[in-house]
This record gives structure tokens, C-alpha cells and sequence, in this order.
């Protein structure tokens, strides 16, 4: 397994090995802007990276509309369309813009990639967010514990999709993942350890950004509106701190659901859901708030929380996957175990009243990802993808 964890690991620019000329890149991925999200986030800033570079780069995505960023093409397919004819859809797509590349590269969709990849006789580059076998077991029913105990989990169904999984990501050449922890569950599954990159994802770049004006008190949340990030934790949280305000940009499936227990808890006036937002006003809500705030059930090492602290924000997140990894209790943000309400709440009320403590936790945030120079990042993955091209 290797490992990138800083600037000064991959600073210097390689060389361009044996593919001086251009590489062809086909990107698959399941979110791209308006969509929030990691993928969202890292697909266009990649893709403009690589093209800067001289590479050229087509995307294949699945979106409810229009697409907002367009650095390179884009190839959309609708997700109104039923999964048995979108999934498919997706892979073909994929395939045929593969059969004039060099490479495919998946954030997302690992099965709809292997199949594309496979059929053009493309090599597979996938970044692994996530067990994409617990997630298919979530979202079915199938399963509803932790992270950690699906891996030891039984169960025809369960075994089934963790087969599926496993087999999918042995056709990636290479694997990139965000984080120690999900780079040794993965090592678990089987899958062989020298393909195995950890590449932390990139703070954006040092740059001034003016705090939007969101109020006292007022703490932000960033990522998709979905059962990982347990919003309703913070939500109850929310509840038992009335000096605090909440809001939350981003968008998902649990948007209603999720404005409805705000009204049933009696906290929905002090919560603004300001939906999707450009990176650079997501930037700026996170720099005006007091903290950004993560109360997943479950993670691997969401940009969000890179972001937050690049921006000078202390985060206040659950101990869960990765985040341990770049948020440091008492140091940069606050720690607080999944799905503890009350926990959350102490947390809140804490950066909230004690000035001295939000401005230590503050003086911190900056420093903690300086190392994560975004240029010295994707120069890394530049090179994982000519290595796989060999």
C-alpha cells in the first residue's frame, strides 16, 4: 500500500514517464455539480487539473438536469430513468467513450466502470469512498448495523453483495483511497495491497474568501442530504442549544424528511437549507460560521471537513472512519461519538460559548491541512494513471 499524506511527500513535479503524449481519460462518476458531494467536488477540479496539463478528459454522469460545470465534456444520463435501464445506460456510455481512450477512471459506479473499462480493454483506475457492498446493503434493507460490523456480517444477501464488491474492484488496476482506515478494510476484502494508494483529498487553495454574513451562533453543514450524515442528530442536537442556528447546504433524497423533523422538533426557524451551492460559496458559508459541523453514522474522509479547515473553521464531527485523521480533538474541532445527540449538543454549546476555545480550535483548523497542497495531490494521481497505462 502506498501512501500520500502531504505536500512535502509529492511536492516536487515527476516526470512524465513514458507517456510524455497526452493521456486520454474517461471519467465515470455517479454526482457532478449542482450536486454536492465529494465526487461532485473532486471530478471538475481533476478534470481542469488534467486538461491543464494536456491531458484530455470526457466525463460520463448521471444527473437530474442540466449539468452546471462543464471543464470538459460531458455525457449525462437521466437519473428519472428506472435503475435496470440508467445503470446499463451508464456503462455503455462509459464503454464507448472508453473505446477512444486510454484509461477510465471511476469515483463512483465501480461496477458500470469494470464494465466499461473491460469491455473497451481499457485499464481501471477507481476511487474508492466508500464499501460500495455496505451501502447497496443499506439502501436494500439488508442491513442496518455499523460499518465495522458489516464486515464481519453473514448472511446470503450480504455475502452475495460483498462478492459483487470485491470482484468489481479487482478489475481496477489501482485503487485510490482518501484514508488509512478505509485503505486497511479494503486490504481486508482481499484485494491486493500493492494497488492500493492512500491520497488524502486536496485543501483547496490557499486563497482570501469573504465570510458570508450568516449571523451569530450560526454552524454550517456541507455534504448530500443522506442517511450517512445523521443530520438528524444534529438536528435533536439543535434542539438543546436554542442560542445555536443551523444551516444546511446541500441537497439528497432526505430533504423532506429532514425539514419535517426540524418543524416536529420545534427548531425549524433557526435552520436554513440553502441547497446547492458553487464551491466558492460553499467556501464561504463554511468561512462565516462558527463551526461546520459532521454528524455522519458512517465515513470515509469527506472534503467537506478538509475544506472547513482550510477556510480556518473548526469542525465538530463524529469519530467515525477517517475523519479522526485530519479532525483532532482539542486541536482543530471537536470529536463526539455517532449518533450521541447530547454529545453533540455539549459539543455545540461549547464552540458556541467559550470564545477562547472557538478561536484555539480555530488557530488550528489552517495549519492541519496545509500539507494537502491540491497541485502536489493530482500530480500524484497524474502519475498513478500513467503507472496503470504501463
Amino acid at each position: 500500500m502506498t501512501e500520500v499524506v502531504s505536500r512535502e511527500q509529492c511536492s516536487e513535479s515527476r516526470p512524465r514517464g513514458p507517456y510524455d503524449s497526452p493521456m486520454r481519460i474517461v471519467f465515470l462518476t455517479g454526482i457532478w455539480p449542482p450536486d454536492i458531494g465529494g465526487p461532485a467536488t473532486h471530478g471538475p477540479d481533476l478534470a481542469r487539473f488534467l486538461q491543464e496539463r494536456g491531458h484530455e478528459i470526457r466525463v460520463v454522469t448521471m444527473a437530474d438536469g442540466d449539468v452546471t460545470e462543464r471543464p470538459v465534456p460531458v455525457d449525462t444520463i437521466a437519473r428519472s430513468l428506472p435503475f435496470v435501464v440508467r445503470y446499463p445506460l451508464v456503462a455503455l456510455t462509459g464503454m464507448r467513450r472508453a473505446r477512444a481512450a486510454d484509461l477510465v477512471y471511476a469515483t463512483a459506479t465501480y461496477a458500470a466502470a469494470a464494465a466499461a473499462a473491460s469491455g473497451a480493454r481499457r485499464p481501471l483506475v477507481a476511487k474508492l469512498v466508500s464499501d460500495p457492498a455496505y451501502e447497496r446493503a443499506r439502501r436494500y434493507g439488508l442491513f442496518n448495523g455499523s460499518l465495522e460490523a458489516f464486515q464481519v456480517a453473514t448472511g446470503a444477501p450480504v455475502q452475495a453483495l460483498k462478492r459483487l464488491r470485491t470482484a468489481t474492484l479487482r478489475r481496477a488496476s489501482r485503487l485510490v483511497v482518501p484514508s488509512r482506515y478505509l485503505a486497511e478494510l479494503a486490504q481486508n476484502w482481499g484485494l491486493p495491497p500493492a494497488s492500493i494508494d492512500v491520497v488524502v483529498n486536496p485543501a483547496p487553495a490557499p486563497t482570501s474568501v469573504d465570510p458570508e454574513p450568516l449571523g451569530a451562533g450560526t454552524f454550517v453543514f456541507v455534504g448530500r442530504l443522506t442517511e450517512q450524515k445523521a443530520l438528524p442528530v444534529a438536528l435533536t442536537a439543535l434542539r438543546e442549544v436554542p442560542a445555536a442556528k443551523l444551516t444546511i447546504v446541500g441537497d439528497g433524497p432526505q430533504r423532506e424528511s429532514l425539514i419535517r423533523t426540524a418543524e416536529e422538533l420545534g427548531v425549524a426557524e433557526r435552520v436554513t437549507f440553502a441547497g446547492s451551492l458553487s464551491r466558492e460559496d460553499v467556501l464561504r458559508y463554511l468561512a462565516g460560521a462558527r463551526a461546520a459541523i459532521l454528524p455522519s453514522a458512517w465515513e470515509n474522509l469527506p472534503h467537506a471537513v478538509v475544506e472547513a479547515l482550510s477556510v480556518g473553521t473548526p469542525v465538530i464531527a463524529t469519530a467515525v472512519g477517517g475523519v479522526p485523521e485530519v479532525v483532532h480533538h482539542d486541536k482543530n474541532g471537536l470529536l463526539v461519538t455517532a449518533g450521541d445527540s447530547s454529545g453533540f449538543a455539549a459539543a455545540i454549546r461549547s464552540v458556541l460559548d467559550d470564545d477562547v476555545l472557538r478561536e484555539r480550535l480555530a488557530s488550528g483548523a489552517r495549519p492541519s491541512v496545509a500539507g494537502l497542497g491540491r497541485d502536489a495531490t493530482y500530480e500524484r494521481l497524474e502519475h498513478i494513471f500513467e503507472e496503470a497505462l504501463r
